[in-house]
């Protein structure tokens, strides 16, 4: 006993009696030293630390104590005093009547012996450890622990002070309290025990688990809920609740369903019941109508569905009595429910039964089963509302009855009451139920609830039927006839035969009889009636039900687009389809187009009209008022039937209609919902249902099937570099490779050197390890040059290395993988804890190689609690669907593709991340498998499903899960000789092992011809074998003759799955990998689909270079667009050289014209007639009812104000405070200078983007100029900083600091010459024909003088007009404006008088030949311009002005300054000016054209005339050089001998300044749109 660490309760009782019986001896007790002492005082810690009585100050001794250790040379505990026995004493004895009730285990015992168990496996047996060492360890405790005395020693006095007294009531002395207790010898010390306490936490209390027999793990989680947030531990599967469900012997996923329904009913009456009620709901999902019928009845809802009822109650009597999940039933119950098994899609195509069974098994996704599962949860819940509200109406109608004393009232309730409970049993559906409730709260409101009817509670609210009721008017209500029971009665046919009789009074004269305060009038009295008759009608639950069928069957819906609509939605708009929608059926909304609809509409984009169809409503109201009208002809008869009349238009109009309108947008949406379900599971069945990568010639057998060794690469930029990752068989890391410069396209020596080096590098990489296959991720254009690069490395290994390769290597392939999953496993939290320390892109890679290996596991793996496999896109419309919904339809594909798999746990046990799909196995679920993943980490390796009892699994669960279960010889078992049975490595389930081995003795004897004399077990595993190693016997054999002689004809379907079995275990159903598809593998590195990227859709495209006839363009996706130039214009016949219409950099607005899969390039046009053609719109038009109103097309008013909202719609506000810069776009900067002096100035942002600012000038009344300004010396680190100010302006060849710069460099000095200009004498306001109208008034005056002036141009805002006459005609020139002054001729002058002193010399001079046409001096893209009879100046992108005197440079070609639209109209940026253009030779605005010409016809010269007609040639954004009237009037080189007419030319205008108008979706006019120039002859 001595050696004992503690004693029993027993054992302590004896001491303290003993110790009571020698208390006269006094000190005696303390000369003793037997056993019996130290046994005594070794409970002594145990009892005071365990009552946390001296828990603060244990490692303290006194002097006395290290005293006597001194002299004795021995650890002895100093006899405490009998006030501390009795203090422990008392201190069991509170324990024993109920202070630790959860300690105390009732027998007296305090389990002493587990604690010494406890303390000895944790710190081990010490008891040969010599008392001197335990000694110096105490004293060193003493001195680590003295400085922390402190507050801890005052509390401990505290409590000393409070609760402990000796047994005469006076307080136990201090320093008894302080002393430290010596340590036993043979147990471990109280310092160890603290500190084991602060590791592991209360040991006490895991000494009570241990009593009750539970294990430390799940203590551990206990304690877990006192150490971590709620959420982490419910993500983890380990609170209180998950451990319930982890030990219950019930499936999980069955579990969690009865949590909501609760228990289910399993007697036949209620199983039948609600097996008629799935079946007819069945009929609506997957019922096809019967041709026959159809035919006859076309609105007959009349289905046919091949499914058995009696199936459907069998399924549910498995499911629910003997808690057997699908996966389970579909697999080994086949017998028993055969009709729910069907794929209804493929059974038509079944017709021979017998070949059913021979062809190859496909893996199957059981949407019945699946359906049944959701409608017996729908019926469940129902049945549990309808019990809830029975228990509650049954005791609101008791209190109700306790208030009315009325015999009338009391009676007319009692049939309220009943009708309701009747109606209540019949309920069907949760509608039918919510009639009920309706009516049931409208006869008995609720009133003032007591506390224990807080759960059926309703907000209290006074309605008007309520108002009336208390009125009395519900006697006048019925008045008026049949009540609204008795015309239910009727409706149904119940009651017939019995005539309406009428009041011999009329209804006002009745309805003075019930006047009173609320209602002083008889017709106050009238209403208050009908509206109370109307409103019991309406809320009869068989009324409703009446017009909710004829509803549903017969109402149809409309939409049509509202104004925004009309703008916003064009051809390849998302609600394109249902833009138009005349008269559709409800019926007929089949798919998920209803959520387009109602998202549409709440976008106010559409309205959406629903209507019963008149006849239909007419034929209605013709059945109601056969039973509610009477018969009578008297005038009384008359009168009442007005007012019932009234009455049910009112029930029809005011409440059923609506309401029934409320519930068919309810129907619609779950409908479309659950297509849309649907397809997101068939997109995820379809990435789950593959097989892993195999080689097309390897047929290897079951057990010696395996991964390819994978090489993973993922293209990177740079930073991260590519990425090669190589995988083993079985999706582990071997070896990373990173190549910052294997895609490198430099010519540059060194670039070339680092690339080779890479290259070398990877050719080692893959030598070394030969992998089977490469997978190459693919993210954009880059990977295909990429994959080049691979193949160029791999024939050079096979030509140089080709004894280091291994014959597998031979036909070694390079395929692409879809990124999108990998990118969610490299941001997922499991990747960083699998694969720790990896990059992202290294985290990707495994990904990507995983998935090509097993893409099972590699989804399973992102369905944890995370749930990060819902951010994969596998659905345009998904985001209709909440989280819940996508995340029960991944389950359901993930559990049946899983359980037909099954799951190799040997080899998960080995590799982590292949036991990711064990939560989806058939009676498992996250917190089972959890469980059992745990367990049989712990074990290495299993040999046999049995063992899988011993690891956690409860008998029902390992019934549901064995047979999906693989045990063969992988992972750990692979290098074990211990026997594994064969049949558990098939898909046989241990409760048909004993048909399996019969059935294999059997073939075998036949095969062996009786020979066999092993014995009967020997005999079964060698039958197996053989069948295994010679599948061609089982083929041979005929399994029905051997049914049908053993009796089995009820096992059919299950010795067919035994011999496929047998013939290969576990035989991959899946469909074959296959290499990704052109199609696939384009849309995949172009990131875009077959709805973004088709032939019609609108796109931006960036040129980057032009090559005689075409420019090459680079789309967002950045695939190469090829615009050739007769798809650039529609007069692409006059454009000499496209390179004269685009530069590098410009951008397009152009539609695809083709698409070149092959070569990842799409072929464009922007030609005006084609970005106005709608000949892509019948694509997207399928629906037989989408019919648009063409009387409804957009007015040239709607476009204006389309490019108005689109453009402020797509602003993007720039961060810049500065006084002159405003985030305005283009047309409120015009707006904003129109009240301004010319020469106001503002800077806006450009649409071009963040990098450009435009500055808009107001030049004259109606003129503004627009001028981009380019930024530099940007940080683009995030879009803050790109929003900021550029720390560089560049205006054509000048640079600036800052916009304050920009003002005192550039704006203030051209704005000084552009007043210069506007003050001077000969300067004249007006348009160009105004101009010269003036100056022919003048010329007449003084024949003989030349006459001239100057004017504004308002084609090409920010130039001017010198005009003058020499003889008859006028003549023009143009002067460009300058920060520095004038240009004129090619030559700068700083003010007007030199220039017209210039002009005035050399009048008689030719132009310089080199000079250009006008397109240099400004673009002949006009613009819309409020000035009155003025041209409005265009999109003009340039003008006379420039950022040097000696120009450079030349205008851009298009203006970028307004908004994009994403309708084709706005996007062309040509068709404002065309559609509006006339053949009077006029602008739009009202202004002529320059030069009064016609269009844009080219000018006559040589006497010839070739003028085109305007309607092809007044494009303003391909405008013609030299444009003259064909009369010659006034034309351009109308000087004797002159080429062209003069201008500043092409140098003057290296900015490119635009038009007023300023039309940023102009996205290639030119500003000279030419470059060579037309001769013309002066006058």
């Amino acid at each position: 006993m001595g050696k004992n660490n503690f004693i029993s309760d027993e054992e302590d009782e004896e001491v303290y009696e003993d110790e009571e019986e020698r208390e006269p001896e006094g000190d005696a007790t303390e000369d003793r030293g037997g056993d019996e002492d130290e046994d005594e005082e070794d409970e002594g810690p145990d009892e005071y630390e365990k009552d946390d009585f001296i828990v603060k100050v244990e490692d303290v001794l006194d002097e006395d104590d290290y005293e006597l250790l001194r002299e004795s040379n021995v650890y002895r505990q100093p006899k405490e005093s009998k006030k501390f026995k009795r203090l422990k004493k008392r201190n069991a004895d509170e324990e024993h009547l109920g202070l630790s009730d959860e300690e105390f285990d009732g027998t007296g015992k305090s389990g002493r012996t587990a604690e010494e168990k406890l303390k000895r496996s944790l710190f081990g047996d010490d008891e040969g450890a010599p008392l001197e060492d335990i000694a110096e360890e105490e004293e060193q405790v003493e001195e680590e622990e003295d400085g922390d005395m402190g507050e801890e020693d005052e509390m401990a006095d505290f409590i000393v002070d409070e609760e402990e007294v000796d047994e005469d009531g006076a307080p136990v002395r201090r320093r008894k309290v302080k002393r430290k207790k010596s340590r036993q010898g043979s147990g471990p010390s109280s310092y160890a025990l603290q500190e084991a306490q602060e590791i592991f936490g209360d040991v006490d209390e895991l000494l009570q688990l241990r009593k009750q027999g539970l294990d430390s793990d799940e203590w551990k989680e206990r304690r877990l809920e006192d150490e971590f947030e709620p959420v982490i531990l419910s993500e983890k599967y380990m609170t209180e609740k998950d451990d319930q469900i982890r030990l219950a012997d019930i499936p999980e996923r069955i579990q969690i369903s009865e949590e909501s329904t609760g228990p289910p009913p399993t007697d036949e009456i209620s199983l039948e019941e609600e097996s008629s009620w799935i079946h007819s709901q069945l009929r609506n999902l997957f019922g096809k109508k019967k041709e026959e019928m159809a035919e006859e009845d076309p609105q007959k809802d009349d289905f046919f569905l091949p499914i058995s009822r009696v199936d459907i109650q069998r399924f549910l009597d498995l499911h629910h009595e003997h808690k057997l999940d699908i996966p389970f039933i579909a697999m080994y119950r086949k017998e028993e429910c055969p009709t729910i098994l069907k794929d209804l899609d493929e059974q038509e195509d079944d017709n021979d039964k017998k070949n059913d069974y021979e062809k190859r098994h496909s893996i199957k996704w059981h949407k019945v089963l699946w359906a049944i599962r959701d409608l017996d949860r729908k019926w469940l819940m129902l049945q549990k509302r309808k019990n809830a509200l029975d228990a509650h109406y049954h005791k609101r109608f008791e209190e109700e009855s306790r208030r009315i004393y009325e015999e009338t009232r009391l009676e007319l309730n009692q049939k309220l009451f009943e009708s309701i409970i009747r109606s209540l049993k019949a309920a069907e559906s949760e509608r039918e139920v919510d009639d009920v409730d309706a009516k049931f709260n409208l006869h008995f409101p609720p009133g003032e609830v007591g506390a224990d009817e807080g759960q059926f509670k309703r907000p209290k609210r006074r309605s008007q039927y309520s108002i009336c009721s208390k009125s009395g008017l519900w006697e006048a209500a019925s008045k008026f006839g049949w009540s609204a029971e008795q015309f239910e009665l009727y409706l149904s046919r119940e009651k017939m035969g019995f005539m309406m009789e009428d009041p011999k009074e009329t209804p006002e004269d009745m309805a003075s009889s019930f006047t009173c305060a609320m209602f002083q009038t008889p017709q106050d009295v009238l209403k208050g009636a009908r509206h109370m008759a109307a409103v019991e009608i309406s809320c009869e639950p068989y009324v409703r039900k009446y017009v909710r069928h004829m509803y549903m069957s017969k109402a149809v819906v409309s939409t049509t687009p509202t104004s925004d609509g009309k703008l916003a939605i064009d051809t390849f708009h998302q609600f394109a389809g249902v833009k138009w929608l005349r008269e559709k059926p409800l019926s007929k909304f089949t798919d998920a187009q209803w959520l387009l609809i109602q998202k549409a509409e709440e976008e106010k984009l559409l309205q959406v009209t629903f209507k019963l169809p008149h006849k239909d409503l007419e034929q209605l109201n013709k059945d109601w008022e056969h039973y509610f009208i009477s018969d009578g002809v008297s005038k009384w008869a008359k009168l009442w039937n007005d007012q019932r009349k009234m009455i049910l238009q009112d029930v029809l109009s005011n409440f059923l209609l609506p309401s029934m309108e409320k519930e068919a947008r309810s129907v619609l949406n779950t409908k479309a919902k659950n297509f849309l379900l649907m397809e997101y599971g068939k997109a995820l069945w379809n990435k789950v249902s593959v097989a892993p990568y195999t080689r097309k010639e390897n047929e290897i057998s079951s057990d010696d099937e395996a991964s390819p060794r994978v090489m993973a690469c993922c293209w990177g930029p740079g930073n991260p570099a590519t990425t090669f990752v190589m995988l083993d068989s079985s999706g582990e890391v071997l070896d990373v490779l990173y190549t910052a410069n294997l895609t490198l396209r430099s010519q540059n020596p060194n670039d070339q050197r680092r690339k080779k080096s890479d290259q070398e590098r990877v050719l080692k990489f893959m030598t070394d390890h030969q992998p089977l296959v490469v997978v190459l991720g693919a993210v954009n254009l880059s990977c295909t040059r990429l994959k080049d690069d691979i193949y160029e490395i791999i024939f050079k290994m096979v030509e140089e290395y080709p004894r280091d390769l291994g014959h597998e290597m031979d036909d070694l392939s390079i395929v692409y993988g879809d990124e999108s999953l990998p990118r969610l496993y490299e941001n997922s939290r499991i990747s960083s804890e699998q694969l720790p320390g990896q990059t992202g892109i290294v985290r990707r890679a495994v990904a990507l190689g995983r998935y090509l290996q097993n893409p099972l596991a590699m989804v399973a793996t992102l369905c944890g609690p995370g749930r990060e496999i819902l951010s994969w896109k596998l659905n345009l419309m998904e985001s209709f669907l909440t989280q819940d919904e996508k995340f029960e339809i991944v389950e359901q594909v993930m559990v049946d593709a899983t359980s037909q798999v099954g799951l190799d746990i040997n080899s998960a046990t080995s590799h982590e991340w292949l036991f990711a799909p064990l939560q989806f196995i058939s009676g498992l679920g996250p917190r089972k498998a959890a469980s059992l993943q745990r367990s049989l980490v712990r074990a290495g390796a299993v040999f046999t499903r049995r063992d899988f009892l011993a690891h956690g699994i409860s008998k029902k669960v390992f019934l549901n899960a064995a047979g999906f279960l693989r045990v063969r010889r992988s992972g750990l078992a692979a290098s074990s000789s211990q026997y594994i049975d064969l049949l558990d490595d098939t898909r046989i389930h241990p409760e048909s092992y004993g048909l399996a081995q019969n059935l294999a003795k059997a073939i075998y004897d036949k095969d062996m011809d009786g020979d066999a004399n092993d014995d009967e077990d020997a005999l079964e595993e060698v039958a197996i074998e053989q069948l295994r190693d010679r599948p061609s016997i089982l083929k041979t054999f005929v399994l029905d003759r051997y049914i049908k002689e053993n009796k089995f004809e009820n096992k059919k379907e299950t010795f067919y799955d035994i011999r496929r079995e047998l013939m290969q275990g576990f035989q991959d159903w899946r469909k074959p990998y296959k290499e990704p598809s052109q199609d696939e593998e384009f849309y995949m590195i172009s990131g875009e689909t077959e709805d973004t990227l088709a032939e019609g859709r609108i796109v931006q495209a960036t040129v980057r270079r032009v090559q005689g006839p075409k420019a090459i363009c680079v789309l967002e996706s950045e695939l190469t667009g090829m615009l050739m130039k007769e798809d650039y214009s529609d007069d692409w016949r006059d454009i000499n050289d496209l390179a004269d219409k685009l530069q590098e950099g410009d951008m397009l607005t152009c539609k695809i014209k083709s698409i070149q899969k092959s070569r990842y390039q799409v072929f464009l046009v922007s030609k005006d007639s084609e970005m106005r053609s709608n000949r892509h719109l019948h694509i997207h038009n399928h629906d037989p009812y989408y019919f648009e109103d063409r009387s409804s097309q957009q007015s040239e008013q709607e476009k204006a104000r389309k490019e108005k909202e689109l453009a402020k719609k797509h602003f993007k506000p720039r961060m810049i405070v500065h006084p002159r810069f405003q985030n305005i776009t283009a047309d409120e900067a015009m707006e904003y200078l129109a009240a301004k002096e010319p020469g106001e100035s503002i800077f806006r942002p450009s649409s071009r983007g963040p990098s450009f600012l435009t500055l808009t000038l107001k030049i004259y009344d109606g003129v503004y100029a627009q001028k981009d300004i380019t930024e530099g010396g940007k940080e683009l680190k995030d879009i803050t900083s790109v929003l900021r100010i550029g720390k560089t302006l560049k205006l054509g060849e000048d640079t600036f600091e800052d916009l304050d710069e920009v003002m005192d460099r550039y704006v203030d000095p051209l704005v000084g010459h552009l007043k210069a200009m506007l003050n001077y004498r000969k300067f004249r306001k007006g348009t160009k024909a105004e101009v010269d109208e003036l100056l022919r008034i003048e010329k007449s005056d003084c024949p003989m003088r030349i006459v001239y002036c100057f004017g504004i141009s308002h084609e090409h805002p920010g130039t001017f007009i010198l005009t003058y006459i020499r003889s008859t005609n006028p003549h023009h020139e143009y002067i460009g404006l300058y920060p520095k002054g004038f240009k004129f001729r090619k030559r700068m002058f700083e003010d007007i008088d030199r220039l017209v002193a210039y002009f005035q010399r050399h009048i008689d001079d030719p132009p310089p030949d080199s000079a250009p046409s006008i397109r240099s001096v400004a673009a002949m893209v006009p613009i819309r311009s409020p000035a009155p009879g003025g041209s409005s100046g265009g999109t003009s992108v340039g003008s006379g002005w420039g950022g040097s005197s000696d120009g450079g440079g030349g205008w851009r070609n298009e203006s970028f300054d307004r908004d994009r639209s994403s309708t084709p109209s706005s996007r062309t940026g040509r068709n404002d000016y065309r559609s509006r253009s006339g053949r009077d030779g006029h602008h739009p605005s009202g202004a002529p054209r320059p030069h009064s010409g016609r269009g844009r016809g080219r000018g006559s010269y040589s006497g010839s005339s070739r003028a085109h007609s305007s309607n092809n040639n007044d494009n303003y954004d391909t405008p013609k050089r030299d444009s003259a009237n064909k009369n010659d009037d006034g034309g351009w080189g109308s000087f004797p001998g002159a080429k062209v007419n003069i201008s500043p030319g092409k140098e003057a205008f290296p900015g490119g300044w635009a038009g007023g108008g300023e039309n940023d979706d102009n996205t290639r006019g030119s500003a000279g749109d030419s470059r060579g120039s037309r001769k013309s002859s002066r006058d």
